[in-house]
């Protein structure tokens, strides 16, 4: 002006701000989320997607965000996003109760479906406003993986003492293979017993006649019950799982009487 000969007192400064959509923005958890699961018990999960984002509130936006900063760009402010998402990400899948089998079909549903739950803090927080939330995955541990896969193996084996008999059989077709002289062994116990309940013995008394042939020790391991059956140790293991064969586990190994083991060649 010319009072101040055109140098006013009276500074004012102009911020430009961006308003278009924010495309192909990450998110991810840094650490598992810890969530309940009516099939798995507590489970830890990891999950990771993308999301769109336009500020609405450029007021908001500079007094909480960028303050001061002429230049302020989007990667200075992504850590920050990404912890407000996966914070009310992670109550919300909490909260949601979707079983972890269930997740990975209902991607695109969870995604619209917190949509409402993120932006109304956003915004009040920071002026944002998210367009599109996205989420590509949601991963459990490998431990928690190889057991899914042990569940989907035995629903697919269906019957498992079907299936261990199924594999003497194939053991005894082997012969002189590994494992072939224990399978014949273990099949002619079987069949002893039963042949002699057939005949009015009694169960004890075909035992020790059918033991005779075959001398077992009294605490068996998984290991030695695959060698007398000729089937994997999996297989094993996949039984005594199931309840299908008794067995004590010490620790971290299970063992088996031998009892037991008869009572299941009985079945």
């Amino acid at each position: 002006s010319w009072k101040y000969g055109f140098n006013s007192p009276f500074k004012a400064d102009v911020y430009y701000l961006n308003t278009r959509l924010f495309t192909g923005n990450k998110w991810g958890t840094a650490n598992p989320i810890m969530m309940r699961d009516d099939d798995l018990g507590i489970v830890r999960a990891r999950a990771f997607g993308t999301y769109d984002f336009r500020i609405v509130d450029p007021k908001l936006f500079l007094k909480e965000v960028a303050g001061s900063d002429q230049n302020f760009r989007v990667d200075e402010f992504a850590e920050t996003m990404r912890s407000r998402i996966v914070s009310i990400f992670a109550d919300a899948l909490a909260s949601a109760k979707v079983p972890v089998f269930d997740v990975a079909s209902r991607y695109t549903e969870l995604g619209e479906a917190l949509l409402p739950l993120i932006n109304p803090a956003i915004v009040a927080k920071y002026g944002l406003q998210l367009a599109t939330f996205v989420i590509e995955n949601v991963s459990v541990p490998p431990e928690v993986e190889q057991a899914i896969d042990k569940r989907s193996s035995m629903a697919a084996v269906g019957n498992l003492n079907d299936y261990v008999k199924f594999q003497m059989a194939q053991g005894m077709e082997k012969g002189g293979s590994s494992g072939g002289m224990a399978t014949e062994l273990a099949v002619g116990l079987s069949i002893a017993q039963q042949i002699m309940q057939q005949q009015g013995m009694p169960a004890g008394a075909a035992k020790t006649a059918a033991a005779g042939a075959v001398v077992l020790p009294d605490l068996l391991a998984p290991a030695d019950v695959a060698q007398a059956l000729g089937v994997p140790e999996a297989d094993v293991m996949a039984i005594i799982e199931s309840g299908e064969l008794a067995a004590k586990k010490i620790g971290t190994s299970y063992r088996i009487k031998r009892a037991s083991l008869d009572e299941y060649l009985e079945k």
